[in-house]
């Protein structure tokens, strides 16, 4: 009895020239291209989402380089099979006089000990390291293993590439139909176009995930051709639905794609770009992103990026994180979407922002100052006697209610501006208003600190 193997796994390429995708590496006079060529190879890391041929390419170049094979993974093996793996390539030179390429997939999930263990031998050449992983290398690996390895950037298979792995998919399965030497006739296998155009769509760029779609999509359309046309088998979207369902987008909740969304999504807000905004935000909600996430997000963003400019933007987005806690999905994602296009075309201040910074700074750099004692509430005698609140001026007393010449900043600090409203939206208006006040404050007769 033959042991399974996914038809992903089958459809490997064992040849370099029918590799799909990384046209950007692998084109003419590209960067792995020319290092194939040279005959000089180095050590690598390949940075790419799932399902975009890292494994494939590692097995590849190892195989267009004449070298051994040993492939490791940081999520089943430790410092243990690390070494094993040294003393077989240490073994295999010794033996047949043949180097080894390393490759080790997931590579992110070795701590610093595990990734500190290959650097004497990618140093002395015993053999060349290749690791994978989906999730960003300046954060996850270490200094001292980036600074031996190139990274690569593995993109997602365009519409056009995926389209030449499902024909191959397809090629591959209905050869193994007619394999079955109890078929009266030859078996063809037919893919509507709607069906081709559902399982791409699905696959978000992954080729793997296009395969295990074809190849479960394929258990419904033979029942249906064994009991109807034998001879015939159609795919057809109703197929596919049957293995495609829930979120299908490209969505890492805890990595990279997560923090680049995130990112496009509150630049597409800052730039008063409405639609952008909206795309990013639906996109992150397909994917199967927390809406209450998103919508703490919204929150920040109209304090950060609007501020006064429109403080309406801030209760908008309240109110959108609030009514999607009382509706749910789908009908509260509308409301984070509004949320999002008011955000987007509001008048953008980020004057607070930048003005809380600044107080932040300057309390880290000089510390706590004391209140003033005019500043301070005088709630019991001994406060009373201590001069707390004394010289205090109620501003509800004064003209305009406006104590001009006070001072509300500690004694033995210098006052400082260190919000500056810009002149869009509600803050031309703050502006004035402030403008105003410092004219009766440098007017005043009594002045705190003259």
């Amino acid at each position: 009895m033959s042991v399974y193997r996914p038809l992903s796994d089958r459809l490997r390429p064992t040849e370099l020239k029918d590799y799909v995708g990384q046209k950007h590496l692998l084109g003419e006079k590209r960067a792995l291209s020319r290092m194939l060529d040279s005959g000089r190879l180095h050590s690598m890391v390949f940075w790419g989402p799932p399902g975009v041929g890292k494994t494939t390419l590692a097995r590849l170049i190892a195989l267009q380089s004449d070298l051994q094979f040993i492939n490791l993974s940081a999520v089943l093996d430790g410092v243990k099979e690390v070494r094993a793996a040294v003393e077989q390539a240490k073994l295999h030179r010794q033996q047949f006089q043949q180097g080894t390429l390393l490759f080790v997939d997931e590579v992110h999930r070795f701590n610093k000990a595990q990734q500190d263990a290959f650097l004497p031998f990618v140093e002395d050449g015993t053999f060349v390291f290749i690791g994978a992983t989906t999730e960003n290398p300046s954060f996850e690996l270490n200094n001292a293993l980036l600074s031996r390895a190139k990274v690569y950037v593995l993109r997602t298979l365009e519409e056009d590439e995926l389209s030449t792995v499902l024909e191959r998919g397809r090629a591959l399965l209905e050869a193994d139909l007619n394999a079955d030497d109890s078929l009266s006739e030859k078996v063809q296998i037919e893919i509507e176009d709607k069906a081709a155009e559902l399982l791409i769509e699905a696959a978000d760029g992954d080729a793997r995930r296009l395969l295990n779609s074809l190849e479960q999509a394929m258990d419904f359309a033979e029942y249906e051709a064994k009991q109807n046309q034998p001879g015939l088998v159609r795919l057809t979207t109703d197929n596919c639905k049957e293995v495609i369902q829930g979120g299908v987008r490209r969505f890492d909740k805890g990595g990279e794609a997560f923090y680049d969304q995130i990112s496009a999504l509150h630049k597409s807000i800052r730039g008063s770009d409405a639609n952008a905004a909206l795309y990013w935000l639906v996109r992150m909600l397909d994917g199967g992103a927390d809406p209450r996430y998103l919508g703490r997000r919204l929150i920040r963003m109209a304090s950060e990026e609007i501020g006064n400019a429109d403080p309406k933007a801030l209760q908008i987005a309240i109110n959108a994180a609030e009514s999607y806690e009382r509706l749910g999905s789908p009908e509260g994602d509308l409301a984070l979407a509004h949320a999002a296009s008011y955000l987007a075309v509001a008048p953008k201040s980020n004057a607070v922002y930048m003005a809380y910074k600044a107080v932040l700074a300057d309390i880290k750099e000089h510390g706590s100052h004391e209140v003033p004692l005019h500043l301070r509430n005088a709630p019991t005698k001994l406060m009373a006697e201590l001069d707390y609140g004394q010289g205090y001026r109620y501003a509800h007393d004064e003209p305009e209610a406006f104590a001009a010449g006070e001072s509300y900043f500690p004694d033995d600090m210098l006052e400082k501006t260190y919000y500056q409203p810009v002149e869009r939206g509600l803050e031309i208006k703050i502006s004035a208003k402030m403008e105003y006040l410092r004219q009766l404050n440098e007017n005043a007769i009594y002045k705190r600190r003259s």
